[in-house]
Order: C-alpha cells, then structure tokens, then sequence
C-alpha cells in the first residue's frame, strides 16, 4: 500500500523538488478527481495533523474510503512522553517498521522549537555523545522528519511551534535527499520560515557545500569541540576523513553563497578541551569569520564515566579568553537533563 503525506513513500516521492500539495494533486487526479480535493488532504495532512482518512469530513465518504484502501498516512505512535522539570518534553516515536527515535520540544518564553532526528542512531560514532552507543539502523526519509514536527506541535504548549533544529539523533548531511525534502515540506506545508530551520553537522564536507548551493536560507551548524586536527580526531572519528582546513574552506563558502552566518558549536569538556590554549587555538582558527562560538557544557551520559562537564568557573574562563580575541560568544542554556532529553543524551533511555 503506498504511503503519502508526512510518509511521502512510494510514487509520490518521485519528484523531490515539488511541493507535497502538488503531489496530492497529482495522485489525487489519478484517481479521478478535481484539483482541490489535493489541496483539501494536504490542508487535513499538515494544517491539521489529520492521522486517518475518516477525519478528513469535507471529503465525500466514498472518497475516503478508496484513499483508506490504496493509501497509508503512516504516522508514527508516540510511544513515550516525559517531561522535564523546567518543561522540556521528549518524545519517543515509533515507526511502523518498529525502529525508534527521540524527539525534544523545547518551549521559551518567546517560542517554541523541537530538535528532531535524522537517522536511527548514528553513524558518526562521536566519543562523548550516548547517541553513538546505539551504532546506525538506518537514514529517516523525508516524512519521518516531518513526522516528529507534526507530532512535536500536537505536543507542544498551545499547539504550535516556531523553530526546527535537525540536531537530534544522527548526522543530517549523511541523509541529504530526505533532508532537504523535509526541510521544503517544513517551509511549504507546515508554514515555518526557512530562516527559523536550523541544520546540524560533524562537519561532513560535500554536503555542506550541496547544501549552500540548494537555495535554502536556513542556518547551518557545525559541531567543532576541539580547535585542532589532533583533538577533533579523537572526538568526532568523522573528522579522521575531513579536516579542520576543508571543514572551514566549506563553512566559508556557504556563508559567501547564502548570506548566513553559520554557528559553531564548541561541547566542552572538562580538562580535554576547555583550556586556555585551546581557546586561544579556537579564536585563531575562526577570527575574520562571520559566525559566533555557542559553547555547550557536556551533558552528562550514564554511558560515559570518561568525561566530565566543566565546572561554571572553568566555563566562564574559557567564554572570556575568546571574547579578549575579540570572538562572538553565546552559551547553550541546557534543558531536559533530568529526563535526558539535552543535547548528546538521546539514547532511548527512559528516566523516571
């Protein structure tokens, strides 16, 4: 049975570039019908988070039950729900094959952003993230991304959200085609501004720069955590392929062909990477560039007895040698750690 809508599988995945709307259209017509009855699923798809045919009652009966016959939505079960005490939600999604992934909601004050994940575990095998203790099952396709914003903003407070950053479980740039095609989804269906979608990386070289050249304006990301060749190898063993030197040189570039300024995010650990000449090695390596350091202080992973996170001492030291290097810096208020639901402790770990 093929499946369309958030699991856009099947016949209608086969033109990545159009708008899902366009492709209900189509598969719509297929079947003999007008033009607006394409529009009218996609609005009950992505507009109103419909789950089933049956909710869509502006379509006739017969309609929807020869849609219920041919198609599948295929939305995931949200088969855990925890909430942290300062409010952070994490959601455990399962998917019709049975694999499972987590997916954080995050609400501010001033907006709401969920952090979804691109892949079953992880390939990129990161020493310090538990994520990396579940090996890699397989890429998320398109409509699984989408998936988990839908069901993050049935979840969310108020029911909606303002911001997507792909920086949960998996590297997004090692599932490109899917990933772009979601982000397009994000931006043409679910209605988030291209400039409100957040992209994270290890620092995979060719797909940052396909990435500049897709004519997305969104923010890029890139995980550093070390400020040399010889420590980003020990830490991100993705690193081993592509260096400092080309990481940058393609970092540089997407700032040149999108006009965005990139993050660069800087995990410290306490005593690998937090000391002074390693800030003084980080402010060389990024002066002249228009991005800002976001220092994140690791999370601690019952994974991991290795690692320890920087005291606020050791943290504040390290933010006041970059910015005497005159360096932009913001620092990661973490959430959901109690749930562990911050940034590197997504492992289907169930905290009570």
């Amino acid at each position: 049975m093929p499946r369309f809508g958030p699991l856009s599988r099947g016949p209608l995945a086969a033109i990545p570039k159009l708008s899902a709307r366009s492709e209900l259209e189509e598969a719509l017509a297929g079947l003999g019908q007008p033009g607006y009855r394409g529009r009218q699923v996609a609005q009950w798809l992505y507009a109103r988070g419909a789950r089933s045919f049956e909710e869509m009652t502006d379509l006739p009966v017969a309609l929807r039950a020869r849609l219920a016959g041919e198609f599948s939505i295929g939305r995931s079960e949200l088969a855990y729900r925890q909430e942290a005490g300062d409010g952070t939600l994490k959601l455990l999604l399962r998917f019709p094959d049975g694999r499972e992934i987590e997916t954080v909601v995050l609400p501010y004050e001033d907006r709401t952003s969920v952090c979804i994940s691109s892949q079953v575990g992880c390939p990129v095998g990161c020493v310090f993230c538990a994520t990396a203790t579940l090996g890699f099952t397989r890429n998320l396709t398109a409509g699984e991304m989408l998936d988990q914003v839908l069901t993050a903003r049935e979840n969310a407070p108020g029911g909606r959200l303002s911001h997507v950053v792909v920086m949960g479980m998996g590297e997004p740039l090692l599932n490109y085609g899917n990933l772009a095609r979601a982000l397009r989804l994000m931006h043409a269906e679910v209605g988030l501004s291209y400039r409100h979608l957040t992209v994270s990386t290890a620092g995979h070289v060719p797909g940052i720069r396909r990435l500049a050249e897709e004519g997305l304006p969104v923010t890029l990301a890139l995980s550093l955590h070390a400020p040399n060749d010889a420590l980003r190898a020990r830490l991100i063993p993705m690193s081993r392929k592509w260096g400092l030197e080309p990481v940058m040189e393609a970092i540089r570039e997407y700032t040149e062909k999108t006009g965005r300024r990139v993050t660069l995010e800087y995990l410290l650990l306490s005593g690998v990477n937090d000391l002074e000449e390693h800030a003084r090695e980080l402010g060389e390596l990024v002066r002249g560039m228009i991005t800002h350091v976001n220092l994140i202080p690791w999370n601690p992973a019952e994974s991991f007895t290795q690692f320890e996170a920087p005291s606020r001492n050791r943290v504040r030291h390290f933010r006041q040698a970059l910015e005497e290097q005159g360096i932009t810096v913001t620092q990661r208020v973490e959430r959901g750690q109690d749930i562990a639901a911050a940034c590197g402790q997504l492992a289907l770990i169930r905290r009570v």
